[in-house]
């Protein structure tokens, strides 16, 4: 789970962060499976913390979740919503809360939203939380045994294997894909379609098809990701130097478009992390 960011607004983070913790672990994906995804990982959330809200901040990954123990639920429209396992969590606009009651085991993958459609045989849509038929459910319970006995590798060597005979993915989303993530999302459309050997047209159509969101969609999530977790890093980051760093046109640009995703502006969003690292209970 992404550390720290649940502290913004007394809730905990579904996804995760990049650095380990005794509660969460990351694994790279067989070398067959790397284009599309980008890595699995497990979480777990003791009972003894008592009902908690997860908030999911918005990335540039969707990720598919298998949830054990406590059930999950997702408000929508003011209400509660059970969600079954596993969802699908699709490219988010603003932050989204779910909510677990106990001990609550995650397993998830964590796909390019260019590929995961075609992992699952699915029709590309854009829906941010997705239930969805699939046979993939039928992992559930070996998934579920593998976590009770303690062996996480084997669960996720389970899920690995469902995805092993995937077709190789389109050449040119996985060219325009490789070149959206090493930069970061701050590529120019007309320059991923230049790495990817194809016009903007093409690869729009395809990026589409294949997402549900167009190339400037993603590249957007990508880059507001790079300042979420420079801030959650380095919460006294200089912001101007980060937003040309990263592309935007100025700080102004950097502030509204982290607004966007986040609700807050990044400056609130460095504030409130630097107050709850120096809170120190009693």
């Amino acid at each position: 789970m992404r550390q720290g960011a649940g502290i913004l607004s007394d809730q905990t983070p579904l996804r995760p962060m990049p650095f380990s913790a005794p509660h969460h672990r990351e694994f790279d994906p067989p070398t067959p499976l790397r284009d599309a995804i980008k890595c699995f990982w497990w979480h777990r959330r003791d009972a003894q913390e008592g009902m908690a809200d997860f908030e999911v901040l918005p990335d540039g990954y969707v990720e598919i979740i298998f949830t054990f123990g406590s059930a999950c639920s997702l408000i929508h429209d003011g209400k509660w919503q059970h969600l079954p396992s596993p969802f699908m969590m699709g490219l988010l606009n603003q932050p989204a809360t779910l909510r677990a009651d106990g001990r609550l085991d995650i397993l998830a993958v964590r796909c390019h939203p260019w590929t995961v459609f075609d992992l699952l045989d699915l029709p590309a849509h854009d829906k941010e939380v997705h239930v969805f038929e699939h046979a993939i459910a039928g992992l559930q319970s070996t998934l579920a045994q593998h976590l009770e006995a303690g062996r996480i590798e084997d669960a996720i060597d389970r899920l690995a294997a469902f995805f092993i005979d995937t077709p190789a993915m389109d050449r040119v989303l996985a060219k325009a894909g490789t070149a959206m993530s090493e930069t970061h999302g701050t590529l120019p459309v007309r320059e991923v379609a230049a790495a990817a050997h194809a016009s903007v047209r093409t690869l729009e159509r395809k990026f589409k098809q294949s997402s549900g969101h167009t190339v400037k969609d993603v590249s957007s999530l990508m880059r507001f990701e790079q300042v979420r977790n420079r801030l959650f890093m380095s919460p006294g980051v200089c912001l101007a130097g980060l937003a040309q760093e990263l592309g935007y046109t100025d700080q102004s640009h950097l502030s509204r478009e982290f607004k966007r995703y986040s609700g807050t502006t990044p400056a609130a969003f460095a504030r409130r992390l630097m107050l709850a690292r120096s809170y120190k209970p009693g």
